[in-house]
Order: C-alpha cells, then structure tokens, then sequence
C-alpha cells in the first residue's frame, strides 16, 4: 500500500484539569483554577476524529498516561499524599493529550536509511511535561514495532524538544521526499523559548535527514503566546500556512524553501489583517491542514475561529478566491482549548503505510464507539480545581485508564 499519512490523536485523559502550569500558554494561564471537564473533553476529542474519518483520512489514537505519575513523585523522594500542591498538579498533568508534542516523526522518504524515524519529545521545559517521555516511548515503542520505524529515546537536557508542534515537512506529496522544516526559539520575552536548535540538530542527524531547513521562530510570536511554532504556522505537502510575523527571517526562509522546493505555495496572512493577538487568540494556525481523497486541501479549525471576526473573514475569502485551501471545517474542542491546545495539538502526523501499525493504535467508527462508551462510563464528568487531592478522584482516574486499556487490548501499557 502507498504511504498515507495518518493522525494520531491524543485521547484526552480522565484527570484532565485546569492547573496554569505553562507560562506563556496564555489560555492555559488565563483559565488557572476552573473546573475542568474530562468527560466532555475526551467526547470533543473523538467527535474530531470521527470528522476526520467522514474526510477520508486515515485515524490513530494515542492513550493516556498513568496518573497520578506515582514513579516521577518516587524519584522527588515523596508521594502524592505528602506531595507540595504544585507537585500534586504537575503529578495528575493529562497534557499527553497533544500529541503534536510526542515526538518528531520523518518519513521514510526522508531518511537516508529508508525507515520512518520517531524521536520522543523530552520537554524538558516544563515540569509537568517533563514526565511524560517514558509512557510515551512505550507507547511508540509498541505501536511501531514493524522494521519500518525506528523509534528513539529522547534528546538529552538541557536540549529541549516539544517534537512536531515544531516541525513541519514540505513535499509535493506524501509519499515523496520533502524537505523537514525545524523551527526553534532563542528569545521570547518573559516567556521561555522551548525548542532549542541543538534539540533539533540532533533530532535531524538521529533521523538521518537528507534536506533539513532550520528556522527561528520570532521572539515576537514567542511573547505573544505562541509557545509553539503550530500556533503561528502549519504546513501540508506543498503548501505553507503562516502568519507574516511567524518566523525571524521570513523572506531568508522563504527563498531557501523555494530553492528547495519550487512547487511550494506560502499563504501568509498578514498581520494588518490578522493581528498576532487575533491569531494566537483564535488557534487559526493550530488546525489540521490535510489532503482529501480528492487531492484538494482542507483545513480544520477550531470553532473559536469563527468567532474571531478577522480570522473568519480572511479564511471565507482565501476559501472565495483561487487559494489552495479549498475547504474549512470548524470542530468544538473548547476543553483542550481553554488548556491551550486546538486541533494540531491532538495529533501527530506519520506518514506510513498503515498496514505497517499495530492495529491496536488505529481507530475506525466502530473502535470509536467502543472507546466513548468507556468514556461515558468512566471519566469524571467535572474536576473543581481544589478536588485534585481527593483520593476517591484519584481512584476514579486510576480505575477509568484502566477500563480503556482493557477494552483495547492494550493493557500491557497499564505501568507504563
């Protein structure tokens, strides 16, 4: 079968909850102390992949990670009972959700050595991230097992990497060889720059990368709220999706990927049409750029766009004109929004033959349906911010993982 690229979604997990844990995450510090929603966040979350499915587009899921994080608290040389409140909440973190931030994938076209890579995010910056690699790595680990991966622990700190949310690939086609864009921070204000170019460097040269461009991101987007290249660009084969204010040295980059890549399209939306605050508001960036079975590209928002008056504006009209975006659709996933992620949060793109994936890992309406019951079921359906320390919630979170795992068949993924 033909490389295809397929989306793997984070299934939001039932201890989902609104802590403030990421400065420069303005949503995510904004809503610092609400109640969170676990059940309607995770139901938000398969709703967008049963969209997905309706597109054509093939689906995957990533599972949640244990929490409470009983093994990180163990090496803090305490327990969640005895645990200081900030430790509590980077312990009970479900930020796995976003799966753009699990690893950098390049594709077997790509790799001088033929085989799709993954290198697992360490996220070093932040602590309630930092935790996350290992169940990661064991999910990946599993998931592709086939000789056509090769899947690699962590860049070492104090090199972090936020993986794919940083990373765009740029081809005429899927199945082609591309050119791998990875984009890091140097300065952002009060805010720290989370991807380090000797992070993506090293991510390159592990991968075996034969055309690798390295970009900075402005320190202007980065002291706007965009922690993340994903939410001030997004790239889909041949075409670049971006705001004006995206990158250090636009014009140098876009003149090096043209040299690269003369059949790329750059749709950039200028900043006197779509402030930086409008776009970092509405996650116009941080969407789902993606080919339909008909070869036309489809972007897929979040339903905030609509609401942002000049965010819709421009996208109804590159949609009116003769643009390559030929199609929006506008998903609702407010619960991952108000933590700070949108659409291109939940996934992680892998270009692969599917028939290459345990198929465990890949989802079709039916497995959807199995999966939602156990949602239904088992997550909490609210989560004040001052029940963290409850422990029958914390049974409750433990118990509802678990219920998953077992309608999966992936309860070997239980301790890890």
């Amino acid at each position: 079968m033909p490389l295809v690229e397929i989306n793997f979604d984070g299934i939001v997990g039932p201890s989902h909850n609104y802590a403030g844990l990421s400065p420069g995450n303005l949503a995510a510090t904004r809503n610092a102390g609400a109640t969170s929603h676990p059940r309607a966040a995770a139901l938000q979350g398969l709703a967008k992949m049963r969209a997905n499915l309706a597109l054509g587009l093939t689906q995957g899921i990533l599972l949640p990670h244990p929490r409470p994080d009983h093994r990180w608290l163990a090496g803090l040389a305490t327990d969640y009972a005895d645990a200081a409140p900030h430790l509590k909440a980077q312990a009970l973190s479900a930020s796995a959700m976003w799966a753009a931030n699990a690893a950098t994938v390049s594709p077997a076209p790509d790799t001088a050595d033929e085989r799709c890579h993954l290198t697992v995010a360490n996220l070093g910056t932040m602590p309630h991230r930092s935790h996350e690699w290992p169940a990661t790595l064991a999910q990946l680990e599993l998931a592709f097992a086939d000789p056509a991966f090769a899947v690699h622990a962590p860049v070492p700190p104090p090199f972090g990497d936020e993986g794919a949310a940083n990373h765009m690939r740029m081809t005429r086609a899927h199945g082609e060889p591309g050119v791998e864009v990875f984009v890091y921070g140097e300065d952002g204000g009060p805010f720290p720059a989370r991807q380090h170019r000797e992070a993506s460097e090293a991510v390159a040269r592990c991968h075996g990368v034969t055309n690798a461009l390295f970009v900075r991101q402005s320190d202007a987007a980065i002291a706007a709220g965009a922690f993340h290249n994903d939410v001030v660009a997004v790239a889909n084969e041949r075409v670049l999706f971006a705001h004006e204010q995206a990158f250090a040295d636009r014009d140098a980059f876009y003149a090096d990927l043209r040299a690269r890549l003369p059949a790329v399209e750059i749709v950039e939306v200028p900043a006197n049409a779509v402030s930086l605050s409008d776009a970092i508001a509405s996650y116009l960036f941080n969407a789902q750029l993606v080919t339909l079975p008909d070869g036309t590209m489809a972007l897929i928002v979040p339903s905030e766009v609509r609401a942002t008056p000049s965010a819709w504006s421009w996208l109804r009209q590159h949609v009116a004109g003769n643009g390559p975006i030929r199609r929006v659709e506008a998903v609702d996933v407010r619960e991952s929004m108000a933590n700070g992620g949108g659409p291109a949060c939940l996934r992680l793109r892998v270009v692969a033959d599917p028939a290459t994936v345990d198929p465990r890992f890949l989802v079709d309406a039916a497995r959807l349906d199995r999966i939602a019951a156990v949602i239904a079921a088992e997550w909490p359906e609210a989560i004040p911010f001052d029940a963290i320390g409850d422990p029958a919630l914390l049974a409750r979170i433990e118990h509802a993982r678990a219920a998953l795992l077992e309608s999966l068949d992936l309860v070997g993924l239980l301790d890890s």
